[in-house]
Formats: C-alpha cells, sequence, structure tokens
C-alpha cells in the first residue's frame, strides 16, 4: 500500500517536501536543480509542474547526500557520564551526519547478541539519526562471529590488535587468524602492536608531548602488516581504522584489492608537537596524532585514492579525566559534530574537492559496508541529505557542543564552510544550529 502511495503521489508530482534552488552533489557532478521527496526516499531530481506541501529553500547551498561517521564511541552503556547515545547522536545531526557506526568498548562490551540488542533498544528511542553497532572480535566469542555480523542492526566485526582491556584486545596472530576465519563480512581493524607498545611505554618520560615516541609509527606499522598478511590468507576483506603514518600508507597502497582505509580529521588538521604544546592532552588520541611528514601521507593518501573513509573516532571523555597526568590520561576527543566542519574547511582550502568529501563521507561508507539505499544523491535512495553552505564562516566553541563531555579540541577554531540542514527520511531534523523534533533515528539496513 505504500509503495502504490508513492508511485501515485509520483504520478500526480505531488510530493512531500521539495528543496528548492541548491546545487546538487551527484554522481554525475554538481547539478543546480530541484529534489522532490515522498515518504523518505528521493522521487525526482529535477524536472518541471512538482508540488509539495513542504518548501525548503536551499538557494545558495549545496545538497550532500547524508554524511555517515563510521567510527564513533558514544559510551553507552556503562560510560555515560561523559557520552550516551542521546547526546552523541544529537551532536552528529547538529554537524550534518545523518547516521553513525558504534564502536564495541562499552560496559558491557558487546559480543553477543544480547549485548548488541541491548544497544539497538537504547537507540531505537534516544538516537536522533541512523546507526548501526559493531560487535567485537575476541577469543569469547569466536564460534559465534559468523552468525552475530549478519544480526539486524550489526555494522561488523572490529578487532582492537591494540589499546583495548579483557575480552575485546586481540593481539596474537593465532587468534587474528581465527578470527578472520569466522565469517565474511569487512572487519574494521584497530592496528596497534600491543607487545611493542608494553615494551615502550617504560622509555616514555611523562610528558604528552611523548605520545607519539612511546605509541610510535613501528608500532602501527607492524600490527597492520601483522594483520593484512593474515587477511591475505583467509580471504578476509579489512577495514584499517584511522591510519596515521605515512609507513602505513605507503604499505597499504599494494593492498587495495583486500584492505579498506579510513583516516580522521584529527591526523588531516593537526600536527605534532604543536597540538600538544597547545592543548596538551586533549590532543591525545590512539593512535597519536604525528608530525607534518605523516600528515602530508595521509593528504598524499587522499588525493590518489588510497585512503577510503574519513572517520571522526569520536571518543570523548571529561575535561577532569583528561586533566590527569600523562599517561594516565585517557586518549580520545570529541568529533562527530565537527566532522563535517573541519572538513569543508580543507575544502574551502582547496585540500580537496567537495565531490571527494562526498566519496569519503557519503558513497563510500554506503558501498565499503553494503548499506542500502544510502550515500547517494539519486531517485529510489532514502531521503538523507546534508544542506551546507560552503562559503559562511564560522567559529567552532565548546558552547556549541551537544556532547556530554562538553567541549571539542577546535574551541575558537574558525573554519569556512559549515552545515545549515540535517534531513533524515525526508524529515528535517536540524535547522540553523537548531535540533528539532524528537529522536527517531532507525537501524541502518545492510544489504550482507
Amino acid at each position: 500500500m505504500q509503495t502504490q502511495e508513492f508511485l501515485k503521489k509520483v504520478r500526480l508530482k505531488y510530493a512531500d517536501t521539495i528543496i528548492r534552488g541548491g546545487t546538487l552533489v551527484t554522481p554525475s557532478g554538481d547539478v543546480k536543480a530541484d529534489v522532490a521527496l515522498i515518504q523518505g526516499k528521493i522521487a525526482a531530481i529535477g524536472g518541471s509542474g512538482w508540488q509539495a506541501g513542504h518548501m525548503i529553500d536551499a538557494a545558495g547551498l549545496h545538497v550532500l547526500p547524508g554524511a555517515i561517521d563510521t567510527q564513533v564511541h558514544f559510551r553507552e552503556p556503562g560510560l555515560t557520564h561523559k557520552e550516551d547515545i542521546y547526546h552523541g547522536s544529537k551532536g552528529a545531526v547538529l554537524g550534518g551526519v545523518t547516521g553513525f557506526f558504534e564502536m564495541p568498548n562499552t560496559n558491557p562490551l558487546t559480543l553477543n547478541q544480547h549485548d548488541l540488542q541491548a544497544k539497538l533498544s537504547i537507540a531505537a528511542t534516544t538516537s536522533y539519526c541512523n546507526y548501526a553497532f559493531y560487535i567485537g572480535g575476541s577469543a569469547a566469542n569466536l564460534t559465534e562471529l559468523t552468525q552475530l555480523e549478519t544480526q539486524p542492526g550489526c555494522a561488523g566485526i572490529k578487532v582492537f590488535m591494540g589499546s583495548s582491556f579483557g575480552d575485546l584486545l586481540a593481539g596474537q596472530d593465532e587468534l587474528l587468524k581465527r578470527i578472520l576465519q569466522n565469517g565474511s563480512r569487512r572487519v574494521a581493524i584497530h592496528a596497534e602492536d600491543e607487545a611493542r607498545l608494553r615494551e615502550r611505554q617504560s622509555l616514555t618520560a611523562a610528558d604528552v608531548r611523548n605520545h607519539p615516541i612511546w605509541r610510535d609509527t613501528q608500532s602501527a606499522l607492524l600490527a597492520t602488516q601483522r594483520i593484512v598478511a593474515l587477511a591475505e590468507q583467509t580471504g578476509r576483506p579489512l577495514h584499517l581504522l584511522h591510519i596515521s603514518t605515512a609507513d602505513e600508507m605507503a604499505y597499504l597502497a599494494a593492498f587495495k584489492h583486500r584492505v579498506t582505509v579510513e583516516v580522521t580529521p584529527h591526523h588531516l588538521t593537526m600536527q605534532a608537537p604543536d597540538c600538544y604544546e597547545q592543548l596538551g592532552s586533549l590532543a591525545q588520541m590512539n593512535p597519536p596524532v604525528r608530525d607534518k611528514q605523516h600528515q602530508q601521507a595521509l593528504w598524499q593518501g587522499i588525493n590518489d585514492g588510497t585512503v577510503d573513509i574519513i572517520g571522526s573516532d569520536h571518543a570523548p571523555h571529561t575535561l577532569e579525566e583528561k586533566a590527569k597526568p600523562y599517561p594516565g590520561s585517557p586518549s580520545g576527543m570529541t568529533g562527530v559534530q565537527t566532522l563535517l566542519p573541519v572538513m569543508l574547511d580543507h575544502v574551502a582550502a582547496g585540500r580537496l574537492s567537495l565531490q571527494r568529501l562526498v566519496d569519503l563521507t557519503c558513497a563510500n561508507p554506503a558501498r565499503i559496508f553494503g548499506l542500502t539505499g544510502k550515500g547517494r544523491l539519486a531517485v529510489g535512495y532514502d531521503a538523507d541529505l546534508t544542506l551546507v553552505d560552503l562559503n559562511t564562516k564560522r567559529t567552532i566553541s565548546n558552547s556549541w557542543i551537544a556532547s556530554k563531555a562538553q567541549w571539542t579540541p577546535y574551541d575558537g577554531k574558525t573554519v569556512t564552510g559549515w552545515p545549515v540542514a540535517t534531513i533524515i527520511a525526508g524529515d528535517t531534523v536540524m535547522h540553523s544550529d537548531e535540533v528539532l523534533g524528537k529522536p527517531t533515528g532507525k537501524a541502518f539496513r545492510f544489504s550482507c
């Protein structure tokens, strides 16, 4: 019945909403045209004679497919003093993000069907945008992974080779190989060599400027080489998260048949040692923000196509926690809300095109992970859209941040380019820095 009603409205050219006068970033390039939305779908692009009960004026704006952040830590359940799905997703839509994949290092860890369902149940009533959740790959759930990765709302399996704890830490090659042998979907990897990190920790003075010395480039490269070799043996596709070194980028370029690559806005924007001198532990992340040489290699990876996705790695801690003396200060910062403003500023500076940004935050996440109906401005796709003003200048501030942590490392940074509206399933959930309505996000659907 819903399909018949959709077709009837298309035939009569009567839309629920028309986005009028914007520049659309489509697979064929930029097109100045109207977009007609019916029942949460894109019904038409361009064409005359359309009417609608609701009009959105997009004159002077660019209309993008909805941005998808494929790496966030929303801390719920168990760590909600610093973040939860409600505040994290609110920050997402304020920043123009229409959906997220959330990581399994919560309390309890997300290791089984019950853990996954608990998160899905919370998100069903508290998330402003669409969502999916990773299952952690570990010795504790090894034989269940094939079944778990296909559950509705599951983004796939996430493996921590380092920088984790308890059952989520999977550092040994034999265990990693067995994880890769159980299932077929792309596995997301945090690649730092845990043994090397433990060996080097005692060598590092208690100064946050030494963070990239402790967690050195070799710690990242060794883990990346190990997991890629195991993926080659098992035939399993990988998604390497937050790549931070020139060494890894050069190595991974030879394995694009097997591996997709993520980089983050903070690795593309901040540089050591300046960021540590200016921000202290607020710039502390795993893997670390490194120096200009490595940052330039990440940009080269974006320009030559080695990089597939930009994810925020939103991982908030309270200011009180971050103020602990290093190395007792935890690694992590907010990022989902600032992903687009920071990257649009790079577009304004000429470091990448708007079309390439859409590839990295919209089209590629949908393609790589098999999201149905997402990632493109095309007829028949879901009406998840982000409207941005490429010319406006704004200053990012802590007061704008919706996260429970209530801070951003970009506080005081002026950027060019800003999200003006976030539309999900045809409904405007954010306009002009105001979140509208109640949380109505839905679980992502996957084709695999």
